[in-house]
C-alpha cells in the first residue's frame, strides 16, 4: 500500500513573481539605492544642483552609457571588445565630415549610413574572432588600432559639423526641466533595440553561449553566428555612441576617449559577469551615472580630479571582491 506525499506548494501569484524579480535584480536595486544616496549628497554639497545639473549629467553620460550597453552585450556572450572607443571615434568623424555644411535632410541619410557602418564594423570584429579563433582580446585590441587609424585618415584634427536636428535631439529638456532629452533618448534606444533582441531567439542564444558554449551548441545554437551577431549589436550601439558625441559637441575628434576601459568598468560595477551569461544592460547604465556623479561631487568639493579616478578604481576593486565572494559562497552551498 502506497501513500501519496503532498508536496509543498510553490508560491504563486504576483507576490511570488515580485519576490523572484527582486532576487534577480537585487544588484541593480542596490545600485539604484546608491545612486539615490549620491544624488542627495550632491544636493547637500551643491544646493544649486537641480534640473540644469541633471540635464548636464544626462548629456555627459550618454556616450559612455551607450558604449557600456555595447560592451555588456558582447561580454554576456562570453566575449570582450576593446575597439569600442575607436569605433566611436571613427563613426563620429565620418558623420561630422559628411554632415559639415550640408542640408538637414542629407544628415538623415548620413545617420542611417553610419549606423549601417557600425553594424559592418561589429560584423568584421565578430567574424575575425570566430574565423581566426584568435582570442577576442587580441583581435579587438588589434582592431582598436585599425579603427583608430581609419579615424585619423578621415579627419586628422578635430572638426566637421553636426545637423541642428541631431543636436536638438539630445540637448535641453523634454517637456519638464526635470526630464533631460539625453536621458529619454538613451532609454528609448535601449528599449527599442535591445529589449526585443533580449526576448528573441537571438538574445536567448547570446545568453546561452555565455553560460556554456558547448551546451548551447549541443542544443542547436549556432555559436559562431551568434557571436558575430553579438558583435554587430555592439557595433550598432558604438555607432549610436559616436553619433551622440558629434551631437553633444557639434564637431568630431579622431582621438578615441577613455570609453573602452570605462565601459568595462561600468559593466563590472553594473553586475555583468565577465565570464559571460549573466547580467543585463540596465545595471551598467546606472553604474555609468554613479561613476559620473562621483566625479561631479569631487568637482563640487574642489578635489583633484585625478583622485576621482583613484576612487573609481578602488570602488571597482571592491565590487570585484564582493562579486567573487558571492560566487564562492554559491559554489560552497
Amino acid at each position: 500500500m502506497t501513500t501519496a506525499v503532498a508536496s509543498k506548494p510553490r508560491k504563486s501569484g504576483w507576490l511570488g513573481e515580485l519576490g523572484r524579480a527582486l532576487r534577480r535584480g537585487g544588484w541593480t536595486i542596490g545600485l539604484l539605492g546608491i545612486l539615490a544616496a549620491l544624488l542627495v549628497i550632491t544636493k547637500i554639497i551643491q544646493p544649486t544642483f537641480g534640473a540644469t545639473g541633471l540635464q548636464g549629467l544626462a548629456i555627459s553620460i550618454l556616450p559612455l552609457a551607450l558604449a557600456s550597453v555595447a560592451q555588456a552585450v558582447v561580454v554576456i556572450g562570453r566575449g570582450l571588445d576593446l575597439s569600442i572607443g575607436s569605433m566611436m571615434a571613427l563613426i563620429s568623424v565620418v558623420a561630422a565630415t559628411l554632415m559639415d555644411e550640408r542640408s538637414e535632410g542629407f544628415a538623415i541619410l548620413v545617420v542611417l549610413g553610419v549606423l549601417l557602418l557600425g553594424l559592418v564594423l561589429g560584423a568584421i570584429n565578430g567574424a575575425l574572432v570566430v574565423i581566426t579563433r584568435v582570442p577576442y582580446i587580441v583581435v579587438t585590441l588589434a582592431m582598436l588600432f585599425v579603427w583608430g587609424g581609419c579615424a585619423l585618415l578621415v579627419l586628422g584634427t578635430p572638426g566637421g559639423g553636426s545637423a541642428e536636428w541631431l543636436r536638438n535631439l539630445t540637448l535641453g529638456p523634454l517637456g519638464s526641466d526635470w526630464i533631460p532629452k539625453a536621458g529619454v533618448v538613451l532609454l528609448v534606444l535601449v528599449a527599442v533595440i535591445w529589449l526585443p533582441i533580449r526576448r528573441s531567439k537571438l538574445g536567448l542564444s547570446i545568453y546561452a553561449i555565455g553560460s556554456d558554449p558547448l551546451a548551447a551548441f549541443r542544443s542547436g545554437v549556432s555559436v559562431g553566428r551568434t557571436k558575430i551577431f553579438a558583435y554587430m549589436i555592439a557595433g550598432l550601439f558604438s555607432a549610436l555612441a559616436g553619433l551622440s558625441l558629434t551631437a553633444a559637441t557639434g564637431i568630431a575628434t579622431p582621438v578615441p576617449g577613455p570609453y573602452t576601459l570605462m565601459s568595462v568598468a561600468a559593466i563590472v560595477l553594473g553586475g555583468v559577469n565577465l565570464a559571460g551569461g549573466k547580467g543585463g544592460v540596465f545595471g551598467p547604465i546606472v553604474a555609468v551615472v554613479i561613476l559620473d556623479l562621483l566625479r561631479t561631487m569631487m568637482t563640487f568639493l574642489n578635489v583633484n580630479t585625478n583622485l576621482a579616478t583613484v576612487v573609481q578604481g578602488a570602488i571597482l576593486v571592491g565590487v570585484v571582491m564582493v562579486g567573487s565572494l558571492i560566487q564562492y559562497r554559491k559554489r560552497r552551498s
